[in-house]
């Protein structure tokens, strides 16, 4: 008996449908490799030129370039804009290595976690920036304030200002303001008042200091304008006057702050902080403001009463200003700027134009010039019957005349041959020709003269002019023609 033929699953084969399967998988394997490989290639592609520049990875104490700075803030601008969180903290990280001294960078990964709804890798950003890697920077305490302060860590945020005004940046302007405005949205008006008169102490202990008088106008203005106590903002005027009686800028802090804050009423206290400003020297005999900031402070002076006076004040402000400025002009003129769009000056340009060109010339100025060598300087074109020329046009300065030289005689007897080219004709269209002239023996000076015609301004067409030479006298030989 014949033995039967063996099963696929006997012989170890696969099946038809098992094979069918196996292939499909792996058709979904290649298709799914090639989506990997053209996406990886597309984004190649795209952060090629950014991965180009970056030309130092690492971190060193060198500062960097702009050209390497702005690159990496394109570089991050393209990556925030495409969305992936992985790829966004990854290239943030890689950029914090080669920009680790600049708070810039920090500032800017902490506000995009804080974006992104990632708090905790934030926080972590933030008290890396502040407390290791560039902590001796005022600008990252605050941001770091503000940014506790928006978390409700009221607590962290006095912290950074009471850091930055005690030791960090004590005398930062920026800082004083801001820790004052923090004390004043916790309702501690005191606390603000009380940063501002230890900054103001703290400066008053140094020897010229030029934040001094900043201070002291910001503590005024946050008294005038925050906690409206304008009596004890006239007085923190009056102390700093006091202190720096030549700073023209605490002199106009004091009556802008007047002039908005008490209007009418303030006349009577500003006319005498200006007769004061003004005067040429003090209680005290020292020397009082220059004449220009004094020239200055008046002008304002007047401006204010204008608005707020009554007819005496004014008279009384104007002729105080008269007395001590007889020689300046109530209005400087010469301060003023011109019209924007030019229409005035263009008109007047024009307007003198048109007036020019209506004056009859002269019979001296219609008279052509006559060159050395005797050819004449038409009026226009190139000969008698030439074209007018443009407006504006200039008629070239006369030409000095060449003396001649005394060469050998015996260049005389070359230049016969050259006789018949004496003359230079006119080149203006239907000109007529010269007559050649007759031979000369030698060439001393071209002195033909033509008889000078003046041609009238509304007749162009002028009859062709005659011709009349002369011999020239026979002079020692030149160089001829050339």
């Amino acid at each position: 008996a014949t033995e039967p033929i063996g099963t696929l699953e006997s012989e170890g084969l696969p099946k038809p449908e098992q094979i069918w399967q196996d292939t499909s998988e792996l058709e979904k394997f290649v298709e799914i490799r090639d989506s990997l490989y053209k996406a990886a290639k597309d984004q190649d592609a795209k952060i090629r030129d950014f991965e180009t520049a970056i030309r130092r990875p690492y971190f060193h104490v060198k500062p960097l370039d702009d050209v390497q700075l702005a690159n990496w803030h394109r570089y991050l601008d393209f990556i925030e804009k495409e969305g992936n969180f992985e790829k966004t903290v990854k290239l943030f990280e890689r950029c914090l290595i080669a920009c680790a001294n600049y708070p810039e960078y920090w500032i800017r990964y902490v506000q995009q976690m804080d974006i992104e709804g990632s708090l905790e890798y934030a926080s972590d950003a933030l008290n890396r920036a502040s407390q290791i890697f560039v902590k001796r920077r005022p600008e990252i305490h605050l941001f770091a304030a503000r940014f506790k302060e928006f978390h409700g860590d009221t607590e962290g945020a006095r912290a950074e200002y009471v850091l930055l005004n005690s030791g960090l940046a004590a005398g930062l302007v920026e800082a004083v303001i801001k820790a004052a405005n923090f004390e004043r949205r916790q309702g501690n008006i005191d606390g603000s008042c009380s940063i501002f008169e230890s900054a103001i102490e703290l400066e008053k202990s140094k020897d010229e200091s030029r934040t001094l008088p900043f201070l002291f106008i910001q503590y005024a203005r946050f008294l005038a304008e925050v906690a409206f106590t304008v009596e004890k903002s006239r007085e923190v005027m009056r102390t700093a006057l006091q202190l720096m009686p030549l700073s023209k800028t605490l002199w106009e802090t004091a009556i802008q702050l007047e002039f908005f804050h008490q209007g009418h009423k303030a006349v009577d206290y500003i006319d005498s902080l200006v007769e004061e400003a003004t005067a040429p020297t003090r209680h005290d005999g020292t020397q009082g403001l220059s004449v220009a900031d004094c020239d200055e402070i008046s002008s304002i002076f007047l401006e204010f009463v204008d608005f707020f006076g009554d007819t005496q004040a004014i008279h009384r402000a104007e002729a105080r200003h008269k007395q001590l400025f007889p020689f300046r002009k109530l209005t400087a003129e010469s301060k003023k700027r011109p019209c924007p769009d030019g229409t005035v000056s263009d008109r007047g340009k024009l307007q003198k134009s048109y007036a020019t060109s209506q004056i009859p010339a002269s019979p001296a100025q219609s008279v052509p010039p006559v060159y050395a060598n005797g050819q004449t300087q038409w009026a226009g074109g190139y000969g008698p019957q030439g074209y007018a020329q443009p407006q504006g046009w200039q008629q070239p300065p006369p030409q000095p005349q060449v003396q001649s030289q005394q060469w050998n005689p015996g260049y005389s007897s070359q230049q016969g041959g050259y006789g018949t080219y004496g003359g230079y004709g006119a080149y203006g269209p239907s000109q007529q020709q010269a007559p050649a002239p007759q031979q000369q023996p030698a060439y001393g000076g071209y002195t033909q003269t033509y008889a000078p015609q003046a041609f009238p301004q509304q007749n162009y067409a002028q009859p062709a002019p005659v011709y009349s030479q002369q011999q020239p006298p026979a002079q020692p030989g030149y160089y001829g023609y050339y």
